[in-house]
């Protein structure tokens, strides 16, 4: 499977310049509105806009878009909120928040995907995934869940289509194995907060294809920054060949944990 247009479309890879807020994308509107349904009063607190507002800013879809700031991500609800309850005048509806009937597919999937006693996943409405491939071994972003199934072993599977590709690319994926949420990048800002031996996926192009690889952070050059953003050199070493690469921050993505780790230093 040729796996070469999603990545046509990120040849740029991820300008870091300030922009102005221009909207939130359908997937982060998907994401609201289900916390709107399901965290209530929450969702206009200070502190909860501002983890969202960074969740958003540091996922792989905003990438070349403007970081989101957490007044944008209050107002949305206050507004979304306004909206609703416009709509019914009714004593009940001025004493509680609106019933959200709008689902996103992700949320009616997991409804539907039910998994063995003892085996937990994540709430599918409010993560978004990625998933390696097993033709090629490379990490793709999952754009819907289609179908689920267990094998003889007990291992589940899931059918999923990846962001990008049209059905013919869908595949079946061990759930265990090769489904996680989504890697992130960093700004320039966060350069140094990078260790040696991280996780990472790594843009990889190559003479037919452009993809996203597993590798290790080998080796750290610190330099200067200048009007491009961050020149620092990392030295990586792929998974799959043990070959190394030197690349600049722009070319990698990091697991979601590295922003936790961010949040203390």
């Amino acid at each position: 499977m040729e796996k070469k247009s999603l990545f046509s479309l990120s040849m740029n890879l991820r300008p870091r310049q300030s922009l102005p807020f221009s909207g939130f994308t359908q997937a982060e509107i998907e994401k609201m509105e289900n916390l709107l349904k399901q965290s209530g009063e929450q969702v206009f607190d200070q502190e909860f806009c501002m983890k969202l507002a960074g969740v958003f800013s540091h996922s792989k879809g905003r990438a070349g878009k403007p970081i989101v700031e957490w007044t944008e991500v209050q107002t949305w609800f206050q507004d979304r909120q306004k909206s609703c309850l416009s709509k019914d005048n009714s004593a009940e509806a001025n004493r509680k928040l609106p019933d959200v009937t709008e689902e996103c597919a992700l949320d009616e999937e997991n409804q539907r995907f039910h998994m063995p006693e003892g085996i937990k996943i994540p709430d599918l409405s409010d993560l978004k995934f990625e998933a390696r491939s097993s033709v090629d071994g490379a990490w793709y972003d999952v754009d819907t869940f289609l179908s689920h199934r267990f094998l003889s072993s007990g291992e589940p599977e899931v059918l999923l289509r990846y962001v990008g590709f049209g059905s013919e690319e869908d595949e079946w994926i061990n759930v265990r194995k090769s489904v996680r949420e989504r890697s992130v990048s960093l700004e320039n800002s966060e350069c140094n907060k990078v260790r040696v031996g991280d996780p990472v996926l790594c843009f990889q192009e190559g003479k037919d294809n452009a993809r996203y690889i597993e590798a290790r952070i080998l080796k750290i050059q610190k330099k200067f920054h200048d009007i491009r953003g961050c020149r620092c050199l990392f030295v990586i070493q792929y998974d799959h060949d043990n070959s190394k690469e030197t690349v600049h921050l722009r070319r990698l993505c990091f697991r979601p944990s590295i922003l936790a780790r961010l949040s203390q230093i």
